[in-house]
């Protein structure tokens, strides 16, 4: 993808059958912004990882992908009944966390993953194996480089926590995982896991629309194997559909002008004078 056509922040855009020559019943699971792919160290010393819903990882370098067309590229071989997940970006030196449905979590280095062919099916990242019933699934990876993040988890029901990247120990490719969140009826099943900072916000989408942002500097750090917190309240009918992390911003107070110069606070709401307000026109020096 590299010739997108710029457009305004109340544009359409276009549909991506119309850039890519792609067949109308593919998806796209996920998108990377890198570094010019002419940069020849950058594209042989940095690695796309995948990650599929059944657990298989896959490590290729940028170099494998410089070469772009427009009907794409085969970057992985799936294998029946799975699909693609998730895509990252990483330098060689990072930690991989993989989590589960029923909240688990599999933390191991990069080195452990190595590089192949972009036609290669990929490698055992987590162990899906469980007493449910084989009824188990990834619902996430992070590429971890910064040790002082924290990893954040979410669930369907809306609860949630923030917990050190050292609650996880380093175990091998293809373990089974520590518990990342106790999963309960209340909880439901794990949907999203993130690396996150206090410079970071938290925005939350239900499926039936309704969005909440939060600071994460608002939640405390706590131990790996919790419950968590609520971070939204949705409807027993309702469920999260999807989480996202984005720059924190603080609140900004809109201000209008009162009676007399006075400079009364909106908060970003209705501006309409009260009935205690003077709204007596003040005459102009001229």
């Amino acid at each position: 993808m590299y010739e997108i056509p710029e457009g305004n922040k109340t544009s359409k855009g276009r549909a991506i059958q119309n850039l890519l020559s792609i067949p109308a019943d593919d998806k796209v699971k996920a998108y990377i912004n890198i570094k010019s792919l002419e940069d020849e160290e950058f594209i042989k010393n940095n690695h796309i990882i995948l990650c599929t819903k059944n657990g298989v990882i896959k490590k290729t370098t940028v170099e494998a992908y410089s070469r772009p067309r427009a009907n794409g590229i085969n970057a992985i071989t799936i294998r029946e009944g799975d699909q693609l997940l998730e895509a990252a970006l990483t330098d060689g030196k990072n930690e991989i966390m993989i989590a589960t449905k029923l909240g688990k979590v599999c933390r191991f280095n990069e080195a452990k993953v190595r590089p192949m062919g972009r036609n290669a099916s990929g490698v055992r990242g987590i162990d899906l194996n469980d007493d449910e019933g084989g009824n188990n699934e990834v619902i996430g990876m992070v590429c971890i480089n910064d040790m002082s993040a924290n990893i954040l988890v979410v669930s369907e029901k809306g609860y949630g926590k923030r917990s050190d990247i050292e609650e996880y120990r380093v175990t091998n490719r293809g373990g089974k995982g520590v518990k990342t969140i106790n999963v309960t009826e209340k909880t439901g099943n794990l949907i999203a896991i993130k690396t996150v900072t206090d410079a970071n916000d938290l925005m939350i989408i239900t499926k039936e629309g309704i969005t909440i942002r939060m600071a994460v500097s608002t939640l405390r750090v706590m131990g790996r194997a919790t419950q968590g917190v609520r971070l939204i309240n949705i409807d027993e009918s309702d469920e999260i559909a999807a989480v996202t992390k984005v720059d924190h911003e603080d609140e900004v107070e809109e201000t209008i002008e009162g009676a007399e110069g006075d400079i009364a606070p909106t908060n970003g709401t209705d501006t309409t004078p009260t009935a205690e307000t003077d709204t007596t026109e003040t005459p102009s020096a001229e």
